[in-house]
């Protein structure tokens, strides 16, 4: 820096220290000049735009009927606690669209009046949003 003589009545003088008041630790002082996030969510924001999701598919009369004579068997073979893998829709809470999901495993238990599928895992599944069953139990079920 350049020399200023408007200093010169200060520049020798000892430090000041307040008796009152204790000196700030270094680690502390730093946090003075720390920045800040002006625009607190806003990267949260992009990252769930970014997020893509699927659009759900509108099944066909012929795979709905598939899925009502599976159903069906599944309620049938209950007791044999069958395995399965069910597809089905899972809408996105925070946006339009969802994502589909395979879940294999034992069935637990169907509940129609609630319309829903609870397998062994705790996974809770509502009929409406499945897309397709597959499983030993459905190997003999003629396809249209």
């Amino acid at each position: 820096m350049a020399y200023n003589p408007k200093y010169d009545d200060i520049i020798d003088r000892p430090h000041h220290v307040s008796r009152s008041h204790p000196r700030m630790p270094l680690s502390d002082r730093a946090f003075q000049f720390a920045p800040f996030a002006a625009l607190s969510g806003y990267a949260d924001t992009i990252r769930e735009t970014q997020r893509l999701t699927e659009r759900k598919i509108e099944l066909d009369e012929g795979t709905i009927e598939m899925l009502n004579r599976r159903y069906r068997r599944l309620m049938d073979t209950l007791n044999s606690r069958p395995t399965v893998s069910i597809t089905y829709f899972r809408p996105d809470e925070r946006k339009e669209g969802g994502a589909y999901l395979t879940v294999t495993g034992v069935v637990r238990k169907l509940d129609p009046a609630a319309r829903r599928i609870i397998m062994q895992d705790g996974t809770v599944i509502p009929t409406a949003e499945i897309s397709a069953m597959e499983g030993e139990i459905f190997s003999d079920m003629d396809e249209w």
